[in-house]
């Protein structure tokens, strides 16, 4: 039995959400863009408000639209950061005073805020990494383009950084990584894990994620030449805003 093309045909929800992904990818809605509401699909398409409620959703669970309480759904369209493991991370970076963010960003506005510093005992993943039982604690959050795409914490051996710069909002330049070089304890060796979940509630709302949005959490290590661990930076990441790139030799 041969069945007709409207057998093929995707159902209406799905045709309407292609549409307005087509204007949104083509640049015709633009990020920040108020798409339209409803009311609207409704009375374009005829179709029921549960219907037009789908075509929003598949934007909205897609990345490509966020809505606001009240005011609609609207395009959030991001370059992605790339995240370059390595190069980010080389002395030759933060050693001559600049900021790791720079590597990320390359002249895009980024801020830092939500900083929260703290001396406190050490959870028990924590203290067996670092090998302290307690820890100054470094908490932000970190935006680029207005938006916020990163939450990190880094914990430092207490008895290590009591007193320095690490424990104050402003390190100076190179970071906290050039202050454990004044220190005598320049990091050299750096391991990562990556991993995958979906968002807590508190970090959707610091990240301000849009329902359905997944976050990479990368726990990094940083050791010095004779394998002592002097930061453990756990970081939570929005998914839809980075690429990790590693480079590795065969």
């Amino acid at each position: 039995m041969t069945e007709s093309p409207a057998q093929h045909e995707p159902p209406i929800y799905r045709r309407i959400a292609d549409s307005l992904r087509s204007q949104i990818l083509s640049g015709e809605l633009r990020d920040g863009d108020r798409l339209p509401g409803e009311n609207a699909l409704m009375s374009e398409y005829g179709i029921a408000r549960a219907t037009a409620r789908q075509a929003l959703a598949v934007l909205i669970n897609e990345g490509l639209a966020v809505p606001r309480r009240g005011s609609g759904v609207y395009v959030r369209l991001f370059r992605p950061i790339r995240r370059h493991g390595s190069r980010r991370l080389s002395r030759e970076q933060w050693g001559q005073g600049r900021a790791i963010w720079d590597s990320d960003t390359r002249g895009r506005a980024y801020t830092v805020d939500e900083v929260h510093i703290e001396r406190l005992a050490s959870t028990e993943d924590v203290g067996r990494v670092l090998d302290s039982d307690e820890v100054w604690v470094r908490r932000r959050r970190y935006s680029v383009d207005g938006r916020p795409v990163q939450l990190a914490a880094s914990h430092f051996p207490a008895d290590l950084v009591e007193g320095t710069a690490i424990t104050l909002p402003d390190t100076g330049p190179g970071g906290v990584y050039a202050r454990l070089g004044d220190l005598g304890y320049s990091p050299v060796h750096f391991t990562e894990e990556v991993r995958a979940r979906m968002p807590a509630p508190n970090e959707s709302e610091l990240l301000r994620l849009p329902a359905g949005n997944p976050i990479l959490i990368v726990a990094r290590t940083a050791y010095t030449s004779g394998g002592i661990p002097v930061e453990l930076n756990e970081m939570t990441m929005d998914a839809a805003a980075y690429v990790l790139q590693y480079d590795f030799d065969a």
